[in-house]
């Protein structure tokens, strides 16, 4: 059993990444907004920011209940991290170079305020910072392919 935890600031790139290692490593992917949705894990919706509130404590909890059902995995989200680095063989932090981010979360329609917060996030190396603890490897989306991303991984 391997568990492969995909995380970076929004619009990083890391979905995609993660899918595209899922699909070539044969693991199940792991969509942690779905994971939240069954689970009822949204607590409250944060207006100003026009995002779910999440309880990390209950998402870790959620989380490991998923790895010890076993099989392996790879699960993608800027939260995956919260899952405690004991049940993580390898973390992937994905970052992107901010002209290319800022493209992509205007293409989303994400509004000024939160395309300064993300970008602020990628800035700050704040999935990165989060990751602490894990063992990381860190890509670049916004040089490469996907599927060159995930033969360097591999």
């Amino acid at each position: 059993m391997a568990v492969i935890i995909v995380t970076g600031t929004p619009s990083t790139g890391k979905t995609t990444l993660a899918k595209e290692l899922a699909k070539r490593l044969r693991y199940k992917h792991i969509d942690v907004n779905k994971v939240i949705k069954a689970t009822h894990l949204i607590e409250s919706y944060d207006k100003k920011r026009k995002t779910n509130v999440v309880d990390e404590k209950k998402l870790s909890k959620a989380l490991i209940n998923l790895v010890k059902k076993g099989g392996n995995l790879v699960i993608d989200s800027h939260m995956s991290q919260c899952l405690p680095a004991k049940y993580v063989d390898l973390c992937i932090v994905t970052k992107c170079n901010l002209k290319a981010l800022k493209k992509r979360l205007e293409k989303k329609g994400y509004s000024k305020e939160k395309v300064r917060e993300n970008m602020d996030a990628e800035i700050f190396d704040v999935c990165l910072t989060e990751a602490a603890g894990h063992k990381i490897l860190i890509m670049e989306t916004s040089l490469k392919k996907p599927k060159e991303l995930v033969k360097s991984i591999i």
